[in-house]
């Protein structure tokens, strides 16, 4: 039998807990209940499970806590829950290094489908990250330009010779975007490509993602930049910009 994927829910609500159990296991999970932050950190570095399905507003020890530990040792991924539906609690959760958000009240199905398809693009990456190193023949997973170097291999951000702090999500994205220099992307595409096919969530994701780039980006070099491409979508721009 294969082995059962561990799923820890965290949530104060004890009727959530138990509803999202019983359909999680009906999908053949193993589900871990934590009740509050500093449980559901302990649970996590213990048992190391598959996904994490967060919800923001916990007692003493609040979601945004939780992830910003669970990030610092572990880059499982992380669904958060919240009650609230202002776009302000969607970007820091994106920020802090979450992979998606829903917003309460949700339907019990769209989180079964939503932790399924990011099961999904984890375990293709880390199938490729192990297809690449049996074969030894992948090509480094890095783009340099003038004071610039993205690494995907190391998940490292290195802007005029300092390593900046940056989420997953963010360096895939200008990884991406800088490995094809001058292309104009559409921001669907973009999801498409870096986030999965079967992301849930919608194309204001890009949006956060670039205005944080652009915060540690910004006038850096006069070679290239982090360009919009008004009513089409964002590109990066090399060898166009005009001198200062």
């Amino acid at each position: 039998m294969p082995v059962q994927q561990k799923i820890l829910v965290v949530d104060d609500d004890s009727n959530i807990c138990e509803l999202l159990r019983l359909y999680l296991e009906k999908e053949g999970y193993e589900v871990l209940l934590a009740f509050e932050g500093n449980a559901a950190v302990r649970i996590c570095a213990e048992k190391k499970p598959a996904l994490v399905l967060l919800d923001i507003m916990l007692p003493v020890f609040d979601g945004w806590q939780v992830c910003r530990e669970i990030r610092k040792t572990s880059q499982v991924p992380i669904i958060m829950l919240t009650a609230k539906s202002e776009i302000f609690d969607k970007v820091l959760g994106l920020e802090l290094g979450a992979d998606d958000y829903v917003t309460k009240p949700f339907d019990t199905k769209e989180i079964v489908a939503r932790v399924k398809a990011v099961l999904r693009r984890t375990e293709a990456a880390a199938q490729d990250l192990a297809l690449g190193a049996k074969a030894q023949v992948a090509p480094p997973k890095e783009v340099c330009f003038e004071k610039l170097s993205v690494n995907l291999g190391n998940y490292e951000l290195h802007v005029d010779g300092k390593r900046v702090d940056a989420p997953p999500k963010e360096l895939e994205l200008l990884f991406y975007l800088a490995s094809n220099p001058n292309r104009v992307f559409t921001r669907n595409q973009l999801l498409d490509e870096v986030w999965g096919f079967d992301y849930y969530g919608d194309s204001r994701t890009i949006d956060v993602h670039v205005k944080r780039l652009r915060e540690k980006l910004e006038g850096v070099s006069a070679q290239w930049s982090l360009q919009t491409v008004w009513s089409v979508g964002y590109k990066f721009a090399v060898g166009v910009l005009q001198p200062h």
